[in-house]
């Protein structure tokens, strides 16, 4: 039988990153939170320019090569809003496209950004639960790099693209890189934006992951998004001292890194 799930980890070009030893330790990092499952019923797809050097790679790993070329647009600089996005789409859908193609997947897929964590309980419930169409993740955390802390947050799937699990046929997988359409690339596969949406239209709706099934690693030099730490993004805008209940609640929204936490996300360096 084909394994419950598929974790497809497209890496950026080597050009697109502003520090390669950077980039690999934080993979490092995914594929530890991925070998972290607790069931061996899953596979992972690291996809990879031909020649970039990667860390090693533990059992259920393996890695689809590609020469996609870099993204010209991968900075966003003086570029307009919708081309940078269209470009990162089109990049990161191929890239998804090389994964899928390679491993062939029949049960369920997410697609885990390169310096993301997710739960060590996700294969568990999709093996249990192989019929269901997929789930999106409205409860996650984000962290930033080196704090001892988690935020809670309550809209994680518009928020971070390792954010949805579902169900491989639905995505009509082309049977090669030249039968897709640049819109399929980038709609279903460069953005975790539409899929929702998609889906929804296709009568083939997810649910709502019943726990909090990933962690947005934010605030770091590589971070495509040029996410702001924890601290800089929701405790020091402007004005927010003047509104101490909305201070007070996002407060309650730190949570510590517990043992069990750790275990279940980070596991050990």
């Amino acid at each position: 039988m084909s394994p419950a799930l598929t974790f497809i980890i497209p890496v950026r070009h080597p050009q697109n990153s502003k520090n390669w030893e950077t980039t690999k330790k934080n993979l490092t990092e995914v594929i530890r939170s991925i070998s972290l499952q607790d069931s061996d019923d899953w596979q992972a797809v690291i996809i990879a320019n031909n020649g970039a050097d990667l860390p090693e790679m533990p059992k259920g790993f393996s890695v689809a090569r590609v020469n996609f070329p870099p993204n010209k647009m991968h900075e966003k600089g003086s570029i307009q809003q919708e081309n940078f996005y269209d470009a990162f789409r089109w990049d990161k859908g191929r890239r998804v496209l090389a994964g899928l193609l390679h491993s062939k997947p029949e049960g369920h897929v997410m697609i885990v950004d390169d310096d993301d964590f997710v739960s060590s309980k996700l294969t568990s419930f999709v093996a249990k639960n192989r019929t269901h169409n997929g789930w999106y993740l409205g409860d996650g955390y984000i962290w930033s790099e080196n704090q001892n802390f988690l935020y809670s947050y309550d809209d994680f799937s518009n928020l971070c693209g390792t954010s949805h699990i579902i169900r491989a046929d639905l995505y009509n997988i082309p049977e090669t890189m030249e039968d897709a359409t640049e819109e399929y690339v980038k709609r279903w596969l460069g953005s975790h934006i539409f899929i929702h949406a998609l889906l929804d239209n296709a009568g083939t709706p997810l649910q709502k992951l019943p726990f909090i099934g990933a962690v947005y690693r934010v605030g770091h030099s590589g971070a495509h998004s040029k996410s702001a730490s924890i601290f800089r993004q929701y405790f020091l805008k402007k004005g927010l001292l003047k509104r101490p209940w909305e201070f007070g609640r996002r407060l309650m929204r730190l949570r510590l890194i517990s043992p069990s936490i750790r275990n279940e996300f980070f596991g050990r360096a």
